[in-house]
């Protein structure tokens, strides 16, 4: 008889190193797999005589506790995942998981700011210290590129043009992408790396771009927290990666072809990239219906 610890441990072992799950899904299902066992804890059912109504049931106490289409949807990938490994243990006589249905998912778009309200986040950043001046070229950096947190964070010296204003990104899976970048970035990023970075770094041989005040490669988290208090002080509810999404969208409003904003975000599939037009659609939408009045009814209708 396998306790829940030990299921845990091989169902993580066996993603990893005969199913070659990235280590981020593996600790998503293990995750996923943790909860279904408490589950079970809870409602005194045996691992062994786990049936396809338990976990239905399972699933309708997860969407009764709020879960979003999403997660109901890596939960099912999840337990489908496990379940072959309790076939393979001889805990289960057949995978019960495969008879569940994921469902489809809808994609929320993303949230993005108009050009204001980027002027006014950046803006907002005091650069009279030598940490403002750092942060002003991050997240013009990111901004202007359309980065992701990660890309940021592992940019590398080597790897900035100031001349050709150009960037080699090191996005998801270790594709690298070439990227412009515009003259307010440009300006920000020669003040940072001229003026800042030397007194932060000292004599050390910092291989990355941004650094802490220790003169470290800056965290993710290090940048999450920085531009919360950026979100505090001007009272715009976003994120750091919204400016990514903002980058795109401006890019297609502003009528670049689908396929560059592609090659430029990194995006393998066009269809990830095609959210961002719906974005557009969207603004579209609310400037007809905030301008143009139509048939509109009136008392005499």
């Amino acid at each position: 008889m396998m306790t829940p610890d030990e299921a845990l441990k091989k169902f993580y072992a066996n993603l990893i190193m005969v199913d070659g799950r990235s280590e981020l899904t593996a600790q998503t299902y293990k995750t996923a797999a943790k909860e279904f066992l408490g589950y079970l804890e809870r409602q005194s059912i045996s691992l062994e005589k786990v049936t396809v109504k338990d976990l239905l049931y399972y699933l309708a106490a997860r969407k009764t506790q709020g879960c979003s289409e999403l997660t109901l949807a890596k939960d099912i990938s999840a337990l489908r995942a496990f379940g072959s490994l309790l076939v393979l243990e001889k805990v289960w006589p057949q995978n019960e998981a495969l008879v569940l249905d994921r469902p489809k998912a809808r994609r929320a778009l993303p949230k993005v700011l108009d050009i204001e309200q980027v002027d006014s986040l950046l803006e907002s950043i005091d650069t009279t210290n030598a940490l403002g001046v750092r942060d002003r070229a991050l997240f013009e950096l990111i901004y202007s590129c359309g980065l992701r947190i990660s890309e940021a964070c592992s940019l590398l010296i080597g790897n900035i043009h100031l001349e050709e204003s150009l960037l080699l990104a090191r996005g998801k899976g270790d594709k690298e992408r070439i990227v412009p970048f515009g003259e307010a970035a440009a300006s920000w990023l020669k003040r940072y790396l001229n003026e800042v970075r030397p007194s932060l770094v000292g004599k050390r041989i910092v291989p990355t771009v941004f650094v802490n005040y220790k003169g470290e490669p800056i965290s993710r988290k290090g940048v999450w927290k920085r531009f919360k208090e950026l979100e505090a002080l001007t009272g715009i509810d976003c994120k750091v990666h919204t400016l990514r999404h903002s980058f795109a969208t401006h890019l297609l409003s502003g009528g670049a072809d689908l396929r560059s904003v592609q090659a430029l975000l990194g995006h393998s599939d066009l269809a990830t990239t095609q959210i961002y037009t719906h974005v557009s659609d969207s603004q579209l939408r609310d400037y007809h219906k905030e301008f143009f009045p139509g048939h509109a009814k009136t008392d005499n209708a």
